[in-house]
């Protein structure tokens, strides 16, 4: 089929979005002569302001899940003002498509589920269980497009970030590591923030290096927890500096892109930080690694180093640990420290 232009709906978190990453590629590379949109929540849409190939952003205003379906006058519009032929729906939901179907796009693909199949036009069956970059490239393979390699680039703009480096007091040519301690899901999938301080200090006091912590507002007191514990190490030059809630995504993504390595739980920052290119040290405790490892950003990047503590009941997927965290308490910061100094 020919279309004169496309949309991809993205996915409504962080993580999932980088991870979508590849078969966008492959969407791309199969319309390479249509236009290609990206249609996504606030959060997420400007990740692909720094993505190569895609044309346009279309911010939809409504939120995720059901409150999508409350609103889907005001993202249907904003779809219908695109002019689009065809729609890729990567998420699930059955409000993505109620939302392109309102929308007027006269093709409309994706997964046949949520009780949405008559709402497309072309509805897949679901995959079984995969690797979510496979899974979103399942998609796109069944629908006849080549499978292209599975790596996420992302590109930021790194000048910008060597001025907000210099406006915090750190000298940019020096290096820095950092820690993103949040996880939107929860705390069964944050390690401790006793061994975030253990490493800090280590990295500051052993290494000489910086450490910055990101993270979104929510993640404000998980940092707060780490910087308290941590007290006063460190020399001016030297030290813990706390900037969760205070970058947008393009900065963080030159942030995560400037680091010498990155430190993190099984997050979207931890997805972003292997788009951008960086070395990262994923902490996977309560969550699986064969579905949610990050991405490297091409052949040449470094893979990610995968930390986990095996016990008999993870990975368990839940939002608190019922019993004594065990996943995350076998994984030490002396442990971290020496795939740092590698």
């Amino acid at each position: 089929m020919k279309a004169e232009r496309v949309v991809v709906v993205a996915p409504n978190w962080l993580g999932d979005a980088v991870m979508a990453l590849p078969a966008i590629a492959d969407i791309r590379r199969h319309f390479a002569d249509s236009a290609l949109a990206i249609a996504a929540r606030p959060p997420v849409s400007p990740l692909f302001t720094m993505v190569k190939g895609i044309d346009q952003t279309v911010t939809l205003p409504a939120e995720g899940g059901v409150r999508a379906i409350l609103e889907w006058n005001d993202s249907a519009a904003a779809l219908r003002s695109g002019s689009f032929d065809l729609a890729v729906l990567l998420p699930n939901s059955f409000a993505s498509a109620l939302v392109v179907k309102k929308a007027g796009i006269a093709e409309r693909w994706g997964f046949a589920t949520d009780w949405r199949g008559r709402l497309l036009t072309r509805a897949v069956p679901k995959p079984g269980v995969l690797h979510q970059s496979e899974y979103y490239q399942a998609l796109t393979t069944t629908l006849g497009f080549t499978a292209g390699p599975p790596f996420a680039a992302v590109w930021p703009n790194t000048d910008r970030t060597r001025e907000l480096l210099l406006e915090i007091g750190l000298d940019p040519d020096e290096p820095f590591i950092v820690f993103a301690p949040g996880a939107a899901y929860g705390i069964a999938k944050q390690w401790l923030p006793e061994r975030f301080a253990r490493l800090a200090g280590l990295i500051i006091n052993d290494r000489g290096w910086s450490v910055l912590m990101v993270g979104s507002k929510a993640d404000r007191s998980a940092c707060a927890d780490i910087a308290s514990r941590l007290g006063s190490t460190g020399s001016r030059m030297n030290r813990l500096v706390d900037l969760s809630g205070k970058t947008d995504l393009p900065s963080l993504a030159g942030v995560l892109a400037r680091a010498r390595a990155v430190v993190s739980n099984d997050s979207g920052a931890m997805h972003l930080a292997g788009a951008v290119g960086a070395k990262v040290i994923a902490l996977f405790g309560a969550t699986n690694e064969k579905r949610t490892s990050p991405l490297r950003a091409s052949e040449s990047g470094p893979s990610p180093v995968i930390m986990t503590h095996d016990v008999f009941c993870r990975p368990c997927m839940l939002r608190e640990c019922p019993i004594d965290h065990r996943c995350m308490r076998g994984i030490s910061a002396e442990a971290v420290f020496e795939v740092l100094r590698a």
